[in-house]
């Protein structure tokens, strides 16, 4: 891998101060050595002269053997010294300067040559390669964030891919689930023009078969209304003073029409709700309803109401209730349990109960035992 432009720089920089050191020491040892030899030369000189207005021979030879001595001892103590002091100050003034370099390029430019080539990978997509930091060095908090950062895209990006592929399955459910209705319809449809009613109680069975598949349809597009809301913020709940009691009342003669499962125990208290949405609350019970039905079929399925600091609807009914491991879940979006078998359904119908009853400040819990399960709902004014 090249080196990069601000690494390539510090290098020649570093290069360059060793290169202006050199010189400087080198010209500091030239001048000593100068200085050095001038001195010598002027004794020398000295000497000399001393030496040739001498008469005795001996006296000159011993000072001709003493001059030779000392031109031989000309580099002197106080020289060595010095020369030797240059020297280890410009070895040391060297690796002063590689240390210095070392540290900068371990501690500064490595780490953000590592950040570089990271933020590269991150360009091309590559949110899988991991960012080695040290948390106590000087930017350690600084590639701590920015890998928490790439964990944080990686995580979005596989949550996205989660609500896409989510999309895509709730698409076909809802396709399906409409699907088998309107075949029945256009069965029935198909019957009634081709004159098969031919007795009134046939005729009426197959208009009711009709309405009722008509039904279906009807609350399925009402999911796909629901799942279309990114933001669920746009589903209206109105608040208004309404007779809680009437609604639920009216509501469940609703639901039973011809079938004989539901059983209100006891009378529904009376009750007025300051801030609440009669076709809301209708549907909440709706989709309660219908899913024990749908999962606990054949049960009977009993209502009653109680009074405290607040109301309370209880609905319950006689099934298998639900699994132990579905219960944190079951009130998420798309989430649909272990006992859903071949029902039909979008995993929306608890959730939608759940967001309803908070949009207008009340709750929704769920009792599970073998019994069978009881939801109950709870309303504050």
């Amino acid at each position: 891998m090249k080196k990069s432009s601000i690494t390539k720089k510090v290098l020649v920089l570093a290069i360059c101060c060793i290169l202006a050191c050199t010189a400087v020491f080198a010209c500091l040892y030239i001048k000593l050595l100068n200085d050095n030899h001038k001195e010598d030369n002027a004794e020398i000189l000295v000497d000399l002269n001393e030496l040739e207005k001498t008469v005795d021979n001996s006296i000159a030879n011993s000072k001709l053997d003493a001059l030779i001595v000392k031109i031989k001892d000309s580099d002197s103590d106080n020289y060595n010294d010095s020369k030797n002091k240059i020297i280890i100050f410009y070895l040391i003034s060297v690796a002063f300067i590689c240390i210095v370099f070392v540290v900068v390029y371990t501690v500064v430019l490595k780490p953000f040559k590592d950040l570089e080539n990271f933020a590269s990978e991150l360009s091309k997509g590559n949110l899988d390669i991991d960012l080695k930091y040290n948390r106590v060095n000087m930017f350690g908090e600084f590639t701590w964030a920015f890998d928490h950062m790439r964990s944080e895209l990686k995580k979005s990006r596989e949550r996205e891919q989660e609500a896409v592929e989510n999309n895509k399955t709730i698409i076909a459910t809802l396709s399906h689930d409409i699907k088998t209705p309107v075949a029945s319809i256009r069965a029935y449809a198909e019957g009634l023009s081709e004159n098969m009613d031919s007795t009134p109680e046939r005729r009426e069975r197959y208009i009711n078969v009709i309405m009722k598949k008509c039904d279906e349809v009807s609350k399925v597009t009402d999911d796909m209304f629901v799942h279309s809301l990114h933001d669920l913020d746009r589903l209206v709940i109105n608040k208004d003073k309404i007779a809680l009691d009437k609604v639920i009342k009216e509501t469940i003669e609703s639901l039973k029409g011809d079938k004989d499962d539901i059983n209100v125990k006891g009378k529904i208290d009376e009750f007025t709700l300051n801030e609440g949405d009669s076709m809301r609350i209708a549907q909440v019970i709706e989709n309660i309803i219908t899913n024990a039905r749908k999962y606990a079929e054949g049960s009977r399925i009993e209502v009653w109401s109680e009074i405290n600091n607040s109301y309370c609807l209880h609905i319950k009914d006689n099934g298998p209730g639900i699994p132990p491991e579905d219960l944190p879940f079951i009130f998420d979006k798309f989430y649909r349990g272990k006992n859903k078998s071949d029902k039909s359904g979008a995993g929306l119908g608890l959730f939608i109960v759940k967001y309803i009853m908070e949009a207008m400040g009340g709750k929704v819990e769920l009792n599970n035992s073998r019994d069978g399960l009881e939801v109950m709902l709870t309303f504050y004014n």
